[in-house]
Order: C-alpha cells, then sequence, then structure tokens
C-alpha cells in the first residue's frame, strides 16, 4: 500500500528565551529528526508521555506550526515548502481533531456556521454548503436541526462529534486527531471510537491518531509509533507492539494498562527519575538515565531506529534490543 503521508527528517524547534531582553539562550527540540510513512486508508497511533512532541508533530504535519527543517510529502507534494494560496489549495485534503471540544468551538456561533466555515474559506456555495453540513452532522450522529445551537447545549460527546464533523466536512484524505477521546468519560470515548472507525472505513480516510493512553489506540489503530523526547523510539503493527514490544519505554508505558480482569495483574515496570529536560537532552540515548537495562553504550551513543531482526519492519531505537550489541552486559545507571 503506498504512503500518503511520508515524514523526511522532520525538526521542530522552539527558541527558549530569558532576561529583560528576551535572548535566545536555547532552544527545544520538540521534534527530534522524525521519520515516518503513513499508509493510505490506515490509521497509526502515535503515544508518549506529555510533553514527548507527539501534538507538536500533528499540528507540523497540518501545517499549523511551520517545520524548523525536513520534509513532509503529502500525496507527493512537499508540504513544509509551500506557502500561500498553494498551501491554501491543499489545506482542505487535511485537517485535524483537537482535545478539546469545548474550546475548538465559538461559543457566540451556532455549531453549523463554525462547521460551514472551511466551506466558505474554499469557496463553496452557501446553499451548498448549507446541505454538505446538515449531511455531516447526520452521518456522525445528530441532527440537522442541531447547526442551530449553541456549543453550550450539547454535551461533550455531543461537541466532540461537531468537532469530527468540522473536520471531515470539507471531504479531507488525512486527518490528525490529537488526543480526541481523553477529555471524555470512558462510556463516550468508546462511541466516539466506534464512530472513528465507521467513518474511516466509509470516507476511506487515512489518521495519524495521538493519544497517551495505550488502551485506546490498541482499539483503533493499525500501527503504533511510540515517541519519547520528540524521537521516535519503536514502531511496528499493532498486534506485534502488544504482544512483544522491545524498546525498554514501550515496555513501562504497556505495563501500566489496567487489566479489566479480577485477580489478574500485570507486572507493573515503573520508570525511575522525569522525563529529562528537552533544553538539555542527555547525551546517547535520552532514554539511558531511566532506562533499567542500560550499558555503557547508551550514555554515549545515540541508538537509530532499525529493525529488532533481519528483514523485520519492527523497528526499535535501542542498542540492546535491535542485535547490534546484544553481547553487551547491561548495567544499572542511577536515576536521572
Amino acid at each position: 500500500m503506498s504512503a500518503l503521508v511520508e515524514i523526511v527528517d522532520l525538526v521542530k524547534t522552539f527558541p527558549v528565551k530569558s532576561g529583560m531582553l528576551r535572548r535566545t539562550t536555547g532552544y527545544v527540540r520538540a521534534v527530534d529528526h522524525v521519520n515516518l510513512q503513513i499508509a493510505k486508508g490506515e490509521t497509526l497511533g502515535l503515544v508518549g508521555e506529555s510533553g514527548c512532541g507527539k501534538s507538536t508533530l500533528g499540528r507540523v504535519l497540518v501545517r499549523l506550526l511551520d517545520p524548523t527543517s525536513g520534509r513532509i510529502l503529502f500525496d507527493g507534494k512537499d508540504l513544509a515548502t509551500l506557502q500561500g494560496k498553494e498551501l491554501r489549495a491543499l489545506r482542505s485534503q487535511f485537517q485535524i481533531i483537537f482535545q478539546d471540544p469545548y474550546s475548538a468551538l465559538d461559543p457566540r456561533t451556532p455549531v453549523g456556521n463554525s462547521i460551514a466555515e472551511g466551506l466558505l474559506v474554499h469557496g463553496v456555495p452557501k446553499e451548498e454548503g448549507h446541505e454538505r453540513v446538515h449531511e455531516m452532522l447526520r452521518l456522525v450522529g445528530l441532527q440537522p436541526s442541531h447547526a442551530q445551537r449553541y456549543p453550550h447545549e450539547f454535551s461533550g460527546g455531543q461537541r466532540q462529534r461537531i468537532g469530527i464533523a468540522r473536520a471531515l466536512v470539507l471531504h479531507p484524505k488525512f486527518v490528525v486527531c490529537d488526543e480526541p477521546v481523553s477529555a471524555l468519560d470512558v462510556s463516550v470515548q468508546a462511541q466516539i471510537l466506534n464512530l472513528l472507525k465507521e467513518l474511516q472505513r466509509e470516507l476511506n480516510l487515512t489518521l495519524l491518531f495521538i493519544s497517551h493512553n495505550l488502551a485506546v489506540v490498541e482499539h483503533i489503530s493499525d500501527r503504533v509509533a511510540v515517541m519519547y523526547l520528540g524521537r521516535i523510539v519503536e514502531i511496528t503493527d499493532r498486534d506485534t507492539l502488544y504482544r512483544d514490544p522491545r524498546h525498554p519505554y514501550t515496555q513501562a508505558l504497556l505495563s501500566a494498562i489496567p487489566i479489566p480482569e479480577p485477580g489478574r495483574k500485570r507486572r507493573r515496570q515503573v520508570l525511575q527519575g522525569d522525563v529529562p529536560s528537552p533544553v538539555n537532552p542527555p547525551a546517547g540515548c535520552a532514554f539511558h538515565p531511566r532506562c533499567p537495562i542500560a550499558a555503557e553504550v547508551c550514555a554515549k551513543e545515540a541508538p537509530e531506529l532499525r529493525p529488532t531482526a533481519p528483514g523485520s519492519r519492527h523497528l526499535a531505537s535501542c542498542h540492546l534490543r535491535t542485535g547490534d550489541h546484544r553481547h553487551l552486559a547491561p548495567t544499572e545507571t542511577a536515576p536521572a
């Protein structure tokens, strides 16, 4: 299956300013040389702790943020270099669903007008726009009459359905779902996830699903990428990742998922120390100060993202789990 989105060596940095003159004293490397491919029609889950760069990566992909360097190939066109009219012409093909559906909607505007904003920007006639808004409301499980209501008149789950309708009304090919269910109750989360899966099948969507909840990602994703301190540390298909995680960070994240069966417990792997500062990340492997199996090489040399076995599509960024340094005896490291 061909790739709809291909990310090549993508970097996004933010300047750190201090002092009365607000001089730049450093940079936060929120996205650090990321390489990814997302095939047409698939859902790629992107997981990691808060602050690891997941949402920043998603916003760069839809050009809400400009990349510092690297390439974003969308259907063969490099979004990273497009500006002005060229970028606007493509914007209808990639959209984003935000985490908080209430703050993403104007409280003073009827939701039908909010959904129709993108249609007006892209020159869709008013009458056709009304029809598409009503069609989209029905598609997400709401009534056309709801178009005249205001955001405060809806529940959280209904507001997220409105956010989904606004993202899909332009018939995009690619949608970034930025933690779309994290603000919802568990029962409502399941409804929204099932809705997204149905819409993906019906509309042949390609999704990047961002979440810190691996149980949610398992339900909706075809492949899963794990992110730590701006870098992808493991990526493979969903079943392989949950059955045989290779990176110690992935193993720790998976061990925190509760098992919904009385009497059964999963061995918890608690990470020591805090996430290092992205302004001054550790030398070598960024995860090594918290890693329970770190070896001397981990503090000196940053591992590449490579196959866990010859010819495997399961990639991990770990010296000890990809075959290159299996002879090294792991040593304990002090927490950061």
